[in-house]
């Protein structure tokens, strides 16, 4: 595990199974997917001008939310270099070239975005990242995973330690008392049209 982060799992990621993952997972059907799966849980929300994804990869969520925000800041916490590089090549996203175990919360956004990073992180530190996911909203957070009602360890492409699935929404809703859960869906990796990668998705609120 190298010196400069804390679990195997970031190292993990950072390395080159992060770079064989950014040569499967991108084209444009990943974006016309995301559409779909973004324009459902922003109609639930208002007022959305700024947004911050949690481990963005090479930003498939975040052009697909230009597309849906266009006036908003968007903003990505990202571990892996050259994800990072194509991060910034889109010139619209603020990229934060780190480990979501060292991402320090500068300031609020509207919208908080977690997709398919929480079943990667190490189950010890996924306190740490909920309260990061908290503090850096304003309003919404949404969590975006693979579902189970108690936590399991699933081998993941031959590796062992390396996908968790648990209730992680209901996690949070137990953590911070001000959290309400406004609406939550799933979405099917045989849906005809969209599909995504068996997702359950969770948009909670901060209650004002």
């Amino acid at each position: 595990m190298g010196a400069e982060y804390r679990t195997e799992q970031e190292t993990f990621w950072a390395g080159e199974f992060g770079n064989e993952y950014l040569k499967r997972n991108r084209g444009a059907e990943w974006i016309a997917a995301n559409l779909a799966f973004f324009s459902k849980i922003l109609s639930r929300t208002e007022k959305v001008g700024s947004a911050i994804e949690f481990g963005a990869n090479i930003g498939l969520n975040l052009i697909a939310l230009k597309q849906l925000l266009p006036h908003a800041e968007l903003s990505a916490i990202e571990i892996h270099e050259g994800a990072v590089r194509e991060l910034s090549s889109l010139g619209f996203v603020k990229p934060y070239h780190q480990s979501i175990l060292d991402f320090s919360p500068d300031y609020e956004r509207d919208f908080v975005l977690i997709k398919g990073v929480l079943i990667h992180i190490n189950p010890d530190m996924l306190p740490e990242v909920y309260d990061r996911l908290y503090a850096s909203s304003g309003r919404y957070i949404c969590v975006a995973e693979y579902y189970n009602p108690a936590p399991v360890t699933v081998n993941y492409r031959g590796n062992a330690d390396r996908l968790f699935k648990r209730d992680f929404a209901g996690e949070m809703l137990d953590r911070f008392s001000d959290l309400q859960l406004l609406d939550y869906g799933f979405a099917y990796h045989r849906d005809p049209k969209f599909p995504q990668d068996d997702l359950t998705w969770f948009l909670m609120e901060k209650r004002r």
